[in-house]
């Protein structure tokens, strides 16, 4: 599987993106998704995870109630909506997929895009 982010920008303090990550392949609606982030100086972190299904949701607490993630998989994209951006939000964001049950342990996933960067001025 093949991963490539994209959507990312320079917004302002409080607005909105929305990524997109697209997979290759015809076996994407069989893996788990997450989005991950890593800002400049500190290590990657879980935002958002989401089951094959679509059925499950996870999200890390400091994004939960802004961030959304969905997936498309008859257009093998996930998705994540993020509102109320705020400068502590701004970071490298990769997608990743797992054929294991979503998690937010960056270890347990398989494949990985490439990034796309958000940065939200204050």
């Amino acid at each position: 599987v093949q991963l490539q982010a994209s959507g990312g920008g320079l917004v302002q303090n409080g607005g909105s993106l929305r990524l997109s990550c697209t997979a290759s392949g015809r076996t994407f609606g069989s893996y788990d998704m997450g989005w991950f982030r890593q800002a400049p100086g500190k290590e990657r972190e879980f935002v958002a995870a989401i089951s094959w299904t679509g059925g499950n949701l996870y999200y890390a607490d400091s994004v939960k109630g802004r961030f959304a993630i969905s997936r498309d998989n008859a257009k093998n994209t996930v998705y994540l909506q993020m509102n109320s951006l705020k400068p502590d939000d701004t970071a490298l964001y990769y997608c990743a997929a797992t054929q294991r049950r979503a998690t937010s342990d960056g270890t347990r996933y398989d494949y990985w895009g490439q990034g796309t960067l958000v940065t939200v001025s204050s």
